[in-house]
């Protein structure tokens, strides 16, 4: 995989803004797979403000959702099909037509799974899929020891995941739901370029897990190793602990303009 170290989150927002742009003017309706958290926010900021200047056109893009909430209605604020809404497609102008996502309130979750596979194949499958980790090494919500071949399923979520994501329930673990439907692992594979992005120094360990650790499902994202075209942006406190740092700003540092990431 190719690893970018950069200055910090904005830039790393930027740069995979321009990629997606790219993406989109050799492919306007291409199929973007969006995650959520805050992480991957500068870089919905960033493709928002080239589309504003002109320099991004998505108004034939379409957009998939990552995982989903068992259980909380569409409409309810951290919903992610609600988070989605505000921070990619109202800032994009993409309308909910062209969003795909899985139906977390269905009676039948595991229909509803299948049924997100489905749609997926017939969209033509995921052009870019962008990708967070978290400090286990998740993502999505593959937690650890998820199979590698794993397709969207229900999954139960740690309770440190819980933890971390009550700061979007008032801090409430208690409002935070127990079970996500989620995109395997296998599912995110099939996406023609990965792209995760992790900032801070609290994703260092995992980083490293990730690009320089042996493939394992202890660590779900080094799944990515298997990918013939993934990306692994990072800033320096995210890239404290890579032993081939050197190595990896020398390659970018040198690759051809035109290649992009």
């Amino acid at each position: 995989m190719e690893v970018v170290i950069v200055a910090d989150a904005r830039s790393g927002g930027e740069l995979i803004a321009e990629a997606m742009a790219q993406l989109l003017r050799r492919k306007p309706r291409a199929l973007l797979g969006v995650a959520t958290g805050s992480t991957p926010l500068p870089v919905y900021q960033a493709l928002a403000a080239q589309v504003r200047a002109g320099g991004a056109d998505t108004a034939r893009a379409r957009i998939a959702q990552l995982d989903e909430y068992v259980g909380l209605p569409a409409e309810h604020p951290e919903s992610y099909r609600s988070v989605l809404r505000r921070e990619v497609l109202e800032p994009l102008g993409i309308g909910t037509e062209a969003f795909l996502g899985p139906d977390g309130t269905a009676e039948d979750v595991q229909a509803a799974c299948a049924a997100y596979e489905d749609a997926l194949a017939a969209a033509g499958g995921v052009d870019l899929q962008l990708l967070g980790i978290g400090t286990d090494g998740h993502i999505g919500f593959n937690e650890p020891c998820s199979s590698l071949r794993s397709r969207t399923r229900i999954k139960t979520l740690t309770e440190q995941t819980r933890v971390d994501n009550a700061r979007f329930f008032d801090g409430d673990i208690e409002q935070v739901p127990h079970h996500v439907i989620t995109q395997g692992i296998g599912t995110i594979l099939e996406a023609r370029h990965l792209v995760l992005l992790a900032t801070g120094e609290g994703k260092a360990d995992a980083v490293a897990a990730t690009v320089e650790g042996p493939v394992a499902a202890v660590c779900p994202a080094s799944a990515l190793q298997l990918h013939p075209h993934a990306t692994v942006v990072v800033d320096e406190a995210a890239a404290s602990k890579l032993k081939l740092a050197d190595y990896f700003r020398h390659t970018f540092a040198n690759k051809p303009a035109w290649q992009g990431i």
